[in-house]
């Protein structure tokens, strides 16, 4: 089960990576010789900031979607190996970790979600 887990880490980090590169150099692409006005903070535009924004702006094919994109596949994955955890523990019928992954994993949900 351990090196399932960390085939799976490996993977998503692997994966946010290669999706962040694209993004990186799409953007760079279309705006690598544009100078920023440091003067004033710009933060992410309300339609980088839910999930569902976020893949509405990658199916358009905005860079700065898919790098937000990447930064969600990086955040799942720990989440991913958690899921993992509560499935592994339960299939071996170790019900005490199987219950303390549960439990990190509602932690992890309720941290995630919007109003937590």
């Amino acid at each position: 089960m351990e090196s399932e887990m960390g085939t799976l880490l490996r993977a998503g980090v692997i994966l946010a990576c290669v999706i962040m590169f694209a993004g990186g150099v799409l953007f760079l692409s279309r705006h690598g010789t544009e100078r920023d006005a440091y003067t004033t903070f710009q933060g992410e535009p309300a339609s980088l900031r839910t999930i569902r924004g976020i893949l509405r702006e990658v199916r358009q094919g905005s860079a700065r979607g898919i790098i937000q994109l990447s930064v969600l596949v990086m955040i799942a994955t720990p989440v991913m190996r958690v899921a993992f955890a509560v499935y592994g523990f339960s299939r071996q019928r170790q019900w005490i970790f199987t219950g303390i992954s549960l439990t990190v994993l509602a932690l992890l949900a309720f941290g995630l979600s919007e109003r937590g």
